[in-house]
């Protein structure tokens, strides 16, 4: 094996011809705030090894663009930029024309494509240096594509493998990418570019993308303009899960961006929960550790789902990420982050980089999957959910006044006979609990002879919903799913902080009993049973709630997030 020669000249030759059909102006066209070509320029004149780098094309734009990015250009003669003009004889011509200019003569030549703007700079000087210590007359840029493909000759169909085999079990299968091309000086002949010894350089199959096809364009636009984000929530039984499940919402959305959460593994529930998602995830014990990781990962944008940032804080995410987003923050750090989405809040903004109230509440996919059920006079499913943790226990506090909320319903509709002249099942009343919550050790459990059913850990929140007539929840954002999917709801706060949620109100479909640790039963009792026996009442909630259009409130928030500031 040789060792890296510094002294040895190449020639990075971009080819550019003007007269592309299938996209017009193709090279020169913007793609994601850049001329197409300015990728491959880019590249070469970022490799130490490359000596001198050179356009040639038939288009005065792609002249100018080279020149603007310091390249050399050679405008190119007619009889080389026809269509079915190989690119041998453009890139040997290139060559001629460079040696002259420079009065030299090169070592080796790089064809590096302009439709190719995936391909990493770092990527091509890796290949140009074990070009150099292979002793290889040509690298080829390749991808390994190993999939079970067929042939055919005349009509029949034969297979290009012996054996059946999941993908990543079958041979390597190398696809020629238009990325570059390496060759010592001496192979290079207007007829040919490649020499007796070949080796292939394997690049990945993103970096190896040759733009032809609107569609092409359209993906490695979308590539290049992917964004590196950080989610930092943490999920536990005082605190409950929203935050967590906010993100996720969030993330589940951002398909085609780099995406990673950063939790505190101490706070077990939250941590638990991003594990199950399947999300890249870092787990932390301080908060000085997080610093430290975005030191390393150099995001393009964090969002800070935590309350009360501090000035200090959000500082200190500016110093190591491009934007700083943070959610539902009260704290004094807000006025330095560069956004602030308070989706719970309906305060008016304090400036244009905070956004506030219903119109950026972020509804999982699921609530837009199922429809809102026809409206029932009868109360037949009452849901009781009041968060993942629940932290003030008002799941207990209905738990204990079960039978009794079941009596209320008694004698208004629901005992008529069913076929057969057997009375119907009387109304039933279902708690959804999450993983962080202690049932077992509360006494609370499914007792299916008084219809009182317990659900932990739902997948599928919104099928439960779909299937109420009323709801128990707290003032989080479980107020804006059941909005979503019509259900008239009483509501409890958990904590003063939730009664600033000014959301779930009787303008929105909400019976709202203030704090929850203060309501006594009897309020309970009697505000249920007022709303059992007003079904004008609840269908009016309902009507209320379905009248916000809560399903343009992620993509209004993913927009805060990604776009460039």
């Amino acid at each position: 094996m040789k060792g890296i020669d510094r002294q040895m000249k190449i020639l990075a030759v971009i080819p550019a011809r003007g007269g592309s059909k299938g996209i017009p102006r193709k090279n020169v066209r913007l793609m994601a705030g850049k001329p197409l070509i300015a990728y491959a320029l880019q590249n070469a004149q970022s490799c130490p090894l490359i000596t001198d780098t050179v356009v040639t094309t038939d288009d005065e734009e792609a002249i100018s663009i080279a020149r603007v990015y310091g390249a050399d250009a050679i405008a190119r003669e007619a009889a080389l930029a026809g269509d079915h003009v190989t690119l041998d004889p453009v890139v040997y011509d290139a060559l001629l024309k460079m040696e002259e200019k420079n009065t030299c003569t090169y070592d080796a030549v790089v064809t590096l494509q302009a439709t190719s703007p995936l391909l990493k700079g770092s990527t091509l000087t890796r290949a140009l240096e074990e070009f150099q210590k292979g002793g290889k007359d040509t690298y080829i840029s390749a991808s390994n594509q190993a999939h079970l493909s067929w042939g055919k000759e005349g009509d029949q169909y034969f297979p290009h493998y012996q054996e059946r085999k999941n993908r990543q079990s079958l041979p390597p299968h190398y696809v020629e990418a238009g990325a570059f091309l390496i060759t010592k000086r001496s192979c290079i002949t207007p007829r040919n570019r490649i020499g007796a010894s070949v080796s292939i350089y394997e690049i990945g199959e993103e970096e190896a993308v040759d733009i032809d096809t609107p569609r092409d364009w359209a993906a490695c636009e979308h590539t290049l303009q992917r964004k590196r984000v950080v989610f930092r929530a943490d999920g536990y039984r005082e605190l409950g899960m929203g935050h967590i499940y906010h993100c996720l919402t969030l993330a589940y959305r951002m398909a085609g961006h780099e995406i990673m959460f950063v939790t505190n593994r101490r706070h077990r529930e939250g941590y638990e929960r991003l594990k199950d998602s399947y999300f890249p995830l870092h787990a932390i014990e301080q908060e000085e550790e997080f610093y430290t990781f975005l030191e390393g990962y150099h995001p393009d944008v964090v969002v800070n789902d935590c309350l009360n940032t501090t000035r200090e804080h959000v500082l200190r995410l500016k110093g190591l990420a491009g934007k700083v987003v943070t959610i539902e923050d009260l704290g004094e750090g807000a006025c330095y982050a560069d956004a602030v989405v308070n989706a719970l809040y309906h305060e008016p903004a304090p400036s244009p980089n905070h956004y506030a109230g219903a119109d950026y509440v972020c509804i999982r996919d699921e609530f837009f999957i199922h429809r809102p059920k026809g409206f029932s006079s009868e109360i037949r499913n009452v849901l009781v959910m009041f968060g993942g943790t629940d932290p003030s226990n008002l799941t207990e506090k209905i738990y204990g006044m079960a039978e009794k909320l079941l009596g209320c319903l008694k004698g208004l509709g629901w005992e008529h006979l069913r076929d057969g002249g057997k009375p119907a099942a009387g109304p039933e009343i279902h708690f959804i609990l999450g993983k962080g919550y202690p049932a077992a050790e509360k006494g609370i459990f499914t007792r299916p002879e008084q219809n009182i059913f317990i659900h932990i850990d739902v997948k599928n929140v919104a099928e439960h919903m779909g299937q109420a007539d009323l709801a128990f929840t707290s003032q989080g954002r479980t107020v804006f799913e059941l909005a979503a999917m019509g259900v008239p709801a009483i509501v409890l706060a958990q904590n003063e902080r939730e009664r600033l949620h000014t959301f779930a109100q009787m303008e929105n479909g909400f019976l709202n009993l203030g704090l929850g640790a203060e309501v006594t039963e009897e309020t309970i009792l009697s505000t249920f049973q007022w709303l059992a026996r007003t079904p004008q009442i609840r269908e009016e909630m309902r009507s209320l709630m379905l009248k916000n259009h809560l399903e343009q409130g992620t993509g209004r928030v993913l927009d805060i997030i990604l776009k460039d500031r």
